[in-house]
C-alpha cells in the first residue's frame, strides 16, 4: 500500500509493511509481528523518544563491548529485518563477531538473514552450530567460535530464556528491550529500554568516540536496577500525561 508522508504516524506504519514483506520473504517469523506490536505498546509511553537513561545505558553498552576479550552480537530475524544496515558500522566500530541465532530456526531461514545482512556489509560468523546452550529449543545452536566463546553478548529483542542460560554461563548480556518488566530485561547485566534504530546508532557513536578511560570508568560499576527502575518512571509519567 502507498502510505502518505504526512500521516501521522508513518514512520511506524512503513516499518509495519517492511516487516510484513520480511515475514513474506521467510525472514521475520510469523511470531515476530506480534513480538514487534508489543514493543510499540511500550514505545509510546517513552513518547517513542531515546530517554536520557537509556542513552546513558547505550554509552555502558559501548564500552562493555570495547573492554570484551569476544564480543558477539546475536541477530534475530526481527533485528535483521529492522536493522541490518546499522550492524556494519557497529561491527566495526567495537569489533563484534555476528551470529545469526533463531528460535523459530530453519537453515533455510538462517541462510536467508545470513545473506540479507552480508548484502549490507556485516561479516557473519559461519560454521555449523551445534547445541551448546542449556536450552531445549534451537535457540541452544550456536557456533562454539561465536556465541558460545563469548565474554558479553548483545542480544537486542530477545528471548528470556536463552538471556537466563547466558548469564548462567558466566557471560555479560547487553539486552535492548523496551518493556522493562521482562524476563529478557531483568536478567541482562545491562538493559537498554530503547527501540532498536535508535539504540544502535547512538552504542556505535559512543563506540567510536569513548575513551580507554572511560570504557574502564562506565564499566567498573553496572546497576541494570537503575536503568529498569528509571525506564519505569518515565513509563509512567507517560501513562499520566497521556491522561491529563
Amino acid at each position: 500500500m502507498t502510505i502518505p508522508e504526512d500521516h501521522p504516524r508513518y514512520r511506524s506504519l512503513v516499518t509495519r509493511e517492511h516487516l510484513a514483506a520480511c515475514a513474506r520473504s521467510g525472514i521475520v517469523a510469523l511470531e515476530g509481528l506480534t513480538a514487534h506490536g508489543r514493543g510499540e505498546a511500550f514505545d509510546y509511553l517513552l513518547g517513542e523518544r531515546t530517554t536520557a537513561s537509556a542513552a546513558e545505558a547505550e554509552r555502558v553498552a559501548a564500552a562493555l563491548l570495547r573492554r570484551a576479550q569476544h564480543p558477539v552480537i546475536s541477530v534475530n530475524g526481527n533485528t535483521a529485518a529492522l536493522a541490518a544496515p546499522l550492524l556494519a558500522p557497529l561491527q566495526r566500530a567495537t569489533g563484534a563477531f555476528v551470529e545469526v541465532n533463531l528460535f523459530h530456526r530453519t537453515e533455510e531461514r538462517a541462510n536467508t538473514i545470513a545473506a540479507l545482512l552480508t548484502q549490507h556489509g556485516v561479516a557473519v560468523l559461519t560454521g555449523t552450530p551445534e547445541r551448546l546452550l542449556p536450552l531445549s529449543h534451537d535457540r541452544a545452536l550456536c557456533l562454539r567460535d561465536g556465541i558460545y566463546s563469548a565474554d558479553v553478548v548483545l542480544v537486542p529483542l530477545e528471548d528470556g530464556d536463552r538471556c537466563e542460560a547466558l548469564r548462567a554461563m558466566g557471560k555479560q548480556v547487553i539486552a535492548i528491550d523496551l518493556n522493562p518488566l521482562s524476563r529478557t530485561a531483568r536478567a541482562a547485566t545491562l538493559t537498554i529500554v530503547d527501540e532498536l534504530t535508535r539504540a544502535l546508532p547512538l552504542i556505535t557513536r559512543a563506540a567510536e568516540t569513548l575513551s580507554d578511560e572511560e570504557c574502564d570508568y562506565l564499566t567498573r560499576s553496572i546497576d541494570n536496577r537503575y536503568f529498569l527502575k528509571s525506564a519505569l518512571e518515565e513509563m509512567k509519567q507517560g501513562l499520566t500525561h497521556g491522561l491529563d
